[in-house]
């Protein structure tokens, strides 16, 4: 499988409101800059699965719609909207936010990230 499309998986999967699938993806040393709203949000594997544990808690499913994804050496860039349900309303499917994330791979998983986001 090449970095693009081990990345697409990822995103395709439930791993980001499910962290025993996001576990699969992850090297042991990741690290998370995120550039959201509220500032620089620095993460690692600890903080992402306790983030994709909460995310279960507020949503039933999760959908990423993927707009562009790049590979080129041992990085992949990805654009994408993320899509939830919530709990209160499973039939309305919401945005979530839009992103920007660089990916890093080393040891065949998600190593380095860059990411940023808006909100809608």
């Amino acid at each position: 499988m090449s970095i693009k499309e081990f990345v697409q998986k990822f995103y395709k999967s439930d791993a980001l409101i499910d962290s025993e699938i996001m576990k699969i993806y992850l090297h042991p040393d990741v690290k998370l800059d995120w550039n959201s709203t509220k500032g620089l949000i620095e993460m690692d594997y600890n903080s992402m699965l306790d983030m994709a544990n909460e995310l279960s808690r507020a949503y039933v499913r999760s959908k990423v719609r993927i707009s562009h994804i790049i590979a080129e050496e041992d990085l992949v860039s990805i654009r994408y909207s993320h899509f939830v349900k919530t709990i209160e309303n499973p039939r309305e499917e919401m945005l979530l936010a839009h992103f920007s994330t660089i990916w890093q791979i080393k040891d065949d998983k998600l190593y380095r990230g860059y990411q940023m986001s808006q909100f809608s």
